[in-house]
């Protein structure tokens, strides 16, 4: 007898977690690795936050918190949007997620019922399509292009056939690093007002970036869910902490999801996570080395035939057109790993349309990993 099997895990992978897995594999083997395929700091967490969990580690039980995570924690997370942005957050609106991850699931599980279409751009971060694919939500795909920073914009959405329920936008974005300037950011907001359409917009790289100054959705949609990491800027991925301002309307929804779907954040994470906004000097050290990567990178790459790539505005990633080396990204990455030893991202795991002809490095590890995989590079490319 055959015994009943959902369709909802039956998703794409995430492939950059795959070539993570490979290349775990090759340097068990002894192969010596340059990881320049995951967006993740290769520092650890601000020293005041290791300090405060090893103190709680023994003061304190570290029992469940609440649904929508430690009230000091909330209310830090609103301050920060007063002292950074100047614009005022009730910290009722704060939802302390299990990393950027949980707040999209409960994002989306709030805003939008199965059926409703959510448009994002391509090239854009694959979870979301498949998150959205695994909850009966339709990913509507925007082909972006260079010209339009690879960023929605209105008129590309009046392009869109049929209903658009949401729209989520990530400026800095993954893959490219692109950034919507504060007048288009607006001009989106207002777009999506006028129709009824939900903003979600993905800050999680706020805080990494190279001349513009980003623009939080909390300051021109009130009505918009905003969702940041403390994974990226703080430099604390493995903490799986997250938060959100959750539109006003939807905050009760966010917290009974919350209580029956992960009952809280974790504790230690979120009493840590307070004093991590008082280590901005430390954590701006970490924003100048990815400022030297990204400019070492983009002197040394073209030498290795990666001459073209999208608009660096922020993040840690350069987004290289490589359709002069390869109609296959995934094959060429494959083949970058073996013979080099240099991890990257196929564009295929973004844009499944032209991603073949793309590759996403990422810069967030040591300069020295930077210099050392564009020597190993251009000595694969002669």
């Amino acid at each position: 007898m055959t015994l009943k099997r959902g369709t909802r895990g039956q998703i794409p992978s995430f492939l950059v977690m795959d070539v993570l897995r490979e290349a775990n594999r090759l340097a068990h083997e002894g192969a010596d690795i340059l990881h320049l395929e995951v967006g993740q700091p290769s520092t650890g967490a601000p020293e005041g936050v290791v300090a405060e969990a090893t103190r709680l580690l023994r003061a304190s039980p570290l029992g469940y918190t609440d649904a929508l995570g430690v009230p000091r924690l909330r209310e830090r997370i609103a301050e920060h949007y007063k002292a950074t942005y100047g614009v005022a957050v009730d910290p009722g609106q704060v939802a302390v997620t299990v990393g950027a991850s949980g707040a999209f699931l409960l994002s989306f599980l709030a805003a939008f019922d199965a059926g409703d279409r959510v448009a994002l751009a391509a090239p854009g971060y694959p979870a979301y399509r498949h998150i959205l694919t695994a909850l009966d939500i339709e990913a509507v795909e925007i082909e972006a292009t260079e010209e339009d920073r690879f960023q929605p914009t209105p008129a590309l959405l009046d392009k869109v056939p049929g209903r658009i329920d949401g729209l989520i936008v990530a400026s800095p974005s993954n893959p490219t690093g692109t950034m919507i300037p504060p007048a288009e950011f607006a001009a989106l907001s207002a777009y999506c007002a006028k129709r009824g359409i939900r903003l979600i917009s993905d800050e999680i790289y706020h805080g990494i970036t190279y001349g513009m100054a980003p623009t939080t959705a909390a300051s021109v949609a009130p009505d918009a869910f905003v969702i940041n990491s403390f994974s990226k800027y703080f430099s604390m991925t493995g903490w799986r902490l997250g938060w959100m301002i959750v539109p006003a309307d939807l905050v009760r929804a966010v917290e009974c999801l919350a209580q029956n779907m992960v009952i809280s954040a974790p504790t230690l994470s979120q009493a840590a996570a307070i004093a991590a906004f008082d280590c901005h000097d430390e954590l701006q050290t970490n924003v100048r080395r990815y400022a030297a990567n990204r400019e070492l990178l983009l002197n040394e790459l073209p030498k290795a035939g990666f001459s073209h790539f999208a608009p660096p505005d922020g993040a840690f990633y350069l987004y290289a057109d490589v359709a002069s080396l390869t109609n296959d990204s995934q094959e060429f990455c494959r083949r970058m790993l073996v013979e080099t030893g240099v991890a990257a991202a196929p564009g295929k795991d973004f844009d499944g349309g032209r991603g073949n002809r793309f590759v996403r490095f990422s810069f967030a590890g040591s300069t020295e990993t930077m210099a050392t995989a564009a020597q190993r590079l251009a000595a694969w490319r002669r």
